[in-house]
């Protein structure tokens, strides 16, 4: 019998995310179906603008999406308490050729990864305080073409992610921006990076199960890192073990187990500025928590 003639409670869900190692340590003993009966998941491995995209469509299951395209999505996806990406010490950097002072990108090119990213979102909150003017040009790259990208002078500067953060000496660059420091230092909270989704269609039992999923599975791969190590290694960008191992241990934390109050509070926050900076639609408090099916 085909996936789509299974009663609805037997398919399996597919379930997209990033082949960044902090996703893959995270979800490797579910999609290896190491975690004690987890639904049966079908995986596919996405960068972040392509789940994005999946998501506004309402394609997927379950997604691993920017935090900044909730107020687009969240009619039909519920947020999901963990598995997500958020914590401090971790935010996205603007990287330029030589060292610059922020104001010098006024008018400037700039390479992003995905206009409805939360590092966008982080940039255009700094942007807006801290370069008179606004930046010029906005580009959309993949995000491992940003760094050649700035390096070869095709753009003036570049909005890096994932494990760029630890590789761009490498390309020559330089930080003009911690935007993970910005965020901190303004509003106090952690930083909301990536969040995990699930359609609300799949209803409230479903949805709980998936929960408990994740959590088992992130509580697995603490008890036993060395376990996800192929799968990691397999998938990443950059396939230094030691680079793998600090990305992980930056983006995998408390949070990813439970965002808790002080996740919420910050989710909240990162919305509620960018809706008041008009760059986003407003969301309802009730749909950014709620787990319960339409």
């Amino acid at each position: 019998m085909a996936d789509e003639e299974l009663p609805a409670q037997r398919r399996p869900l597919n379930i997209s995310y990033s082949p960044c190692p902090n996703d893959t340590f995270v979800f490797h003993a579910w999609a290896h179906g190491l975690v004690p009966a987890a639904p049966a998941v079908e995986v596919g491995f996405a960068d972040i603008d392509i789940t994005n995209g999946l998501a506004e469509r309402g394609e997927g299951d379950i997604l691993k999406v920017s935090y900044a395209v909730l107020p687009w999505v969240l009619d039909e996806y519920a947020l999901l308490p963990c598995g997500g990406a958020l914590g401090r010490g971790c935010g996205p950097l603007v990287l330029a050729p030589g060292p610059l002072e922020p104001a010098a990108l006024a008018g400037k090119s700039v390479a992003v990864p995905g206009e409805r990213s939360t590092a966008y979102l982080l940039f255009r909150l700094w942007a807006a305080a801290r370069v008179p003017g606004g930046v010029g040009e906005v580009r959309v790259m993949p995000f491992h073409e940003i760094m050649p990208a700035v390096r070869d002078g095709r753009v003036d500067a570049g909005l890096v992610i994932h494990e760029a953060r630890f590789t761009y000496p490498r390309f020559g660059l330089h930080q003009l921006a911690d935007l993970g420091e910005f965020w901190e230092g303004t509003t106090g909270h952690p930083i909301p990076l990536g969040a995990i989704i699930a359609k609300r269609s799949l209803g409230e039992e479903r949805l709980r199960a998936v929960i408990e999923s994740i959590r088992a599975s992130v509580r697995r791969a603490w008890a036993d890192p060395a376990a996800s190590q192929d799968y990691v290694l397999e998938h990443a960008q950059e396939m230094d073990p030691a680079v793998a191992d600090a990305h992980i241990g930056l983006y995998v934390n408390e949070f990813t187990a439970d965002l808790g109050e002080a996740g919420y509070a910050a989710v909240r926050e990162l919305l509620t500025r960018a809706a008041d900076e008009g760059l986003v639609p407003r969301v309802p408090e009730a749909r950014l928590a709620s787990l319960s099916p339409r």
